[in-house]
Order: C-alpha cells, then structure tokens, then sequence
C-alpha cells in the first residue's frame, strides 16, 4: 500500500481536495484533527504539554485549551519547537496504527505541516495543492472569520509555498481550477 501526503499552505484548500479523495474511496488520515485527539487521548503527551506549556494547556474538563495554547506557541518560537517536537512522533505512531487497518491501493496523510514535521520523509509521494496567496488569505478571512493579522502570522510560520512545490510528485492548482479532473488524473496514476 502506498502512503501518499496531501499539503498545502492554509487556505489552498488541501481538506476540500482531501474530501474528493475521499469520495472516491481513499482512506484518508487528517493529520490536524488526529494531532487534536492525541493531545487530548494519550496522557504521557498531555502530561508533557502541561510540563511545557502549562496546565492552563486544558480545561479542568481534559479538552484542549487551543485559544491558550496558540497564544503561548505562536509568540514563542522555541515553545512551537518544543510543542511540536512532543506532538509530531505521537501523530507519526498514530497514523502507522491506522494505516495498518486500512485496505486499499494508497492512503492519502492530509496535514499542514506535513513537510515541516518531516512526516513527508516517510512517505512514498507528495501532492501540494496550491494557490495564490491573495486568494488563500481570502478563503481564510472568510471561513475563519479571523482577523487578518492573525491569519497573515499563522502564514508567516508556513513553510514558502514555492519550497513546498520544490519537494512535490503531483501539484492540484486551485486558483478557482476545476479539482476533479485533477485529482481524477492523480487518482488514475496512483491506483495503476
């Protein structure tokens, strides 16, 4: 079985190609909701992201404190380090379990920080979905409802695009592009 990642720059809109994917009857793994349960799931991890961040890391309920979490990390560099540096081998362990479940020709690892952890290292190809950044910080003001200087950090500490294309096997354009005739053609490649 073939272990294909999915990334793109917040705002390409890599989850809705993932869901194309999906439909065609790809298993796919969302690395970024998967990161959330984890956090939440495996307590050697929760202990160590308390350790790091603080206990204010989550509610007297065990649910994440993503709100306090994003503000320590985001305006520390070494803490982002540090907290993905516990979150990316669990993530890794996580989708080696899942992946041993799943029946099919390729699995697709959907994740934002896909190259940035280094999770692409252990995977055999890479498709980038990409776009213009215009349009990305469009999609993300609007889905988000976010501030744009918020969103404009959260791009700040994403890797280039263009270096992401560098390192890509397939690239889905989706400046306003038609996505299933792409993701059809990838599909075809990838089942043969």
């Amino acid at each position: 079985m073939k272990k294909i990642g999915i990334t793109g720059n917040i705002g390409s809109g890599k989850s809705t190609t993932a869901k194309i994917f999906a439909l065609l009857g790809v298993p796919v793994y969302d690395a970024d909701s998967r990161a959330k349960a984890v956090m939440v799931d495996n307590q050697q991890l929760v202990s160590a992201i308390k350790k790091l961040i603080g206990t204010e890391a989550y509610f007297s309920d065990g649910k994440l404190n993503r709100a306090f979490i994003s503000s320590k990390v985001f305006q520390n560099e070494s803490l982002l380090a540090g907290l993905n540096a516990l979150v990316h081998p669990a993530v890794f362990a996580d989708f080696d379990s899942w992946c041993a479940k799943q029946n099919a020709p390729y699995v697709l690892k959907e994740a934002a920080l896909l190259i940035e952890s280094g999770s692409n290292k252990n995977l055999d190809q890479i498709i980038v979905v990409a776009a213009n950044e215009e349009l990305r910080l469009a999609r993300c003001l609007e889905r988000d409802h976010a501030k744009e200087e918020d969103v404009l950090a959260r791009m700040r500490n994403q890797m280039p695009q263009e270096e992401k294309l560098l390192l890509a096997d397939y690239i889905i354009q989706n400046n306003n592009d038609l996505l299933i005739p792409q993701v059809m053609k990838i599909h075809q490649l990838l089942i043969q």
